[in-house]
């Protein structure tokens, strides 16, 4: 009865301190010399704000690995045995985003003059299908777009596959936005300025939404008692910051920060896809593929005949990728292993599916999920259903790759 009782406490935490394996520390210089080479190169070949972002960027992947704070897997385990932690995260993410969106939107706020501008887009059949496809892919590729980045940096080896996938399907989703745009739509809405409400007023409206959420979940786990999370080891101290686990909560906060300074940065909240499109055009490009005739770069050509570098969702990707791999180098955990060809098979379709919605739904889990709820899109709100709708069909599909379902002890998004 004892041991019962210490292990429900034990997992009702995000994290435990337990034995940590060695520090990677050749792995962890790399990445820390790869980082401040990058960097000087971007503010040398760009400008000082690039280089901010990248920065920015290195702290987002910090936090996503060290927390292994999950999309994919908050909803994954949400349908399928009922744990709530991970959707109870993203209400308190979202919150302290919206939070600072209101203020920074009300006011044009902006730390290098550009005005901002929150991802605000139509509701229609593309963000509909766009996002019920990308639900799909996240479940079936094993990650979202923020998880593939930060488990690629980690040492995950199938999200390679999962990433190339997601920049195949992302030049594919350019190829055909075209016809996409003329499927039927309703105008852009903001839940503060098309309602009429204003940033403070929607700013109110979305603190409802998500206590209500956040209230039912909580009931909800009172009353059907499901399965926790297993605690990821950690250690104490300042030592904890660098070397352990960071609880689910604590990198909620840190998240909605950081996505509040960029939009306060660059202009326009983070993003991640866009930078997958941009990659994969220039690569055909170079083969004689007219990709600057497609729609999708006609209406803006320029980061076409531009370094990557310039673009300021490439560098923050290039960072999420290094800081998630400084911090798993700290951890030990830097250990990629090899691919069963099921799993293999599954990252490719699911970043196909990924990248392919991710362009018809105006984002990912990123662009539209965090930021168009967090900028008070009503898109943002109908991704999340239909990307949840999309999940709940994958798990009847992840068993034929060969991807266990449901398994609540999973912590990786």
């Amino acid at each position: 009865m004892q041991q019962q009782a210490v292990h429900q406490t034990a997992s009702s935490r995000s994290t435990i301190p337990a034995p940590l394996d060695p520090v990677q520390k050749p792995f962890m210089w790399v990445g820390i010399i790869a980082s401040l080479l990058l960097f000087i190169t971007i503010i040398s070949i760009t400008n000082v704000t690039q280089g901010v972002l990248f920065i920015i960027g290195l702290a987002f992947g910090l936090v996503l690995l060290h927390a292994r704070f999950g999309f994919t897997s908050a909803f994954r385990r949400l349908l399928s045995v009922g744990n709530v932690q991970g959707l109870q995260s993203h209400m308190l993410m979202l919150a302290v985003a919206t939070t600072g969106f209101a203020i920074i939107l009300g006011t044009s706020f902006s730390f290098t003059g550009t005005a901002p501008q929150g991802y605000v887009f139509p509701v229609g059949v593309s963000v509909i299908f766009g996002s019920f496809i990308f639900g799909i892919g996240m479940q079936l590729g094993s990650g979202c777009a923020s998880g593939t980045l930060y488990t690629v940096g980690g040492g995950k080896s199938s999200m390679v596959l999962t990433l190339l996938g997601f920049i195949a399907g992302s030049v594919l989703g350019a190829y055909h936005i075209g016809f996409w745009r003329e499927t039927p739509a309703l105008p852009a809405i903001s839940l503060a300025e098309s309602t009429g409400l204003g940033y403070f007023g929607g700013w109110i409206l979305q603190l409802l939404i998500f206590l209500g959420i956040y209230g039912v979940t909580v009931k909800f786990a009172r009353k059907k008692n499901p399965p926790r999370m297993e605690p990821l080891k950690t250690t104490t101290g300042l030592k904890r910051l660098w070397r352990g686990a960071w609880p689910l909560l604590a990198a909620a906060v840190a998240l909605g920060v950081l996505n509040a300074i960029t939009l306060a940065v660059r202009g326009n909240p983070w993003g991640i896809t866009s930078a997958f499109a941009l990659w994969g055009s220039q690569f055909i490009q170079m083969f004689g593929v007219d990709v600057a005739s497609w729609q999708y770069w006609s209406d803006n050509p320029a980061p076409l005949n531009q370094t990557v570098l310039a673009d300021s969702t490439s560098v923050m990707n290039f960072g999420i990728i290094l800081g998630a791999f400084i911090a798993a180098s700290a951890q030990g955990n830097f250990k990629p292993g090899k691919i069963k060809p099921g799993i293999g098979f599954a990252s490719i379709i699911g970043g196909i599916l990924m990248g392919y919605g991710a362009r018809l739904a105006f984002g990912c889990n990123i662009g539209a999920y965090f930021g168009g709820i967090a900028s008070f899109s009503l898109h943002g709100w109908v991704w999340m259903i239909m990307a949840l709708i999309g999940t709940y069909l994958a798990l009847f599909l992840r068993p034929l790759f060969g991807l266990k379902n449901p398994n609540p002890k999973d912590s990786i998004c």
